[in-house]
């Protein structure tokens, strides 16, 4: 598993439906915490607004991956 880390991509793996977000949402990393055990990631609105700031585990996040393609839907 590669290391992630401050500004990085990364995708989210599971739903979070109190903040409004699907699995394959994509946010920027803004602060790791314990050595990449947890992160704070911001997902943003392609207009440029802020959806969700929230704190995931490890395992609730992948790194985007080369040859990946972001998706648009509207968040309710």
């Amino acid at each position: 598993m590669s290391a992630i880390k401050e500004h990085d991509r990364v995708v989210l793996t599971t739903d979070l439906t109190r903040e409004k977000l699907a699995a394959g949402d994509v946010g920027t990393v803004v602060h790791v915490y314990r050595g990449g055990k947890a992160f704070e990631v911001e997902f943003v609105s392609l207009d440029g607004e802020t959806v969700a700031v929230v704190t995931l585990e490890r395992a609730q996040v992948r790194p985007v991956q080369r040859r990946e393609i972001t998706h648009a839907r509207s968040v309710a």
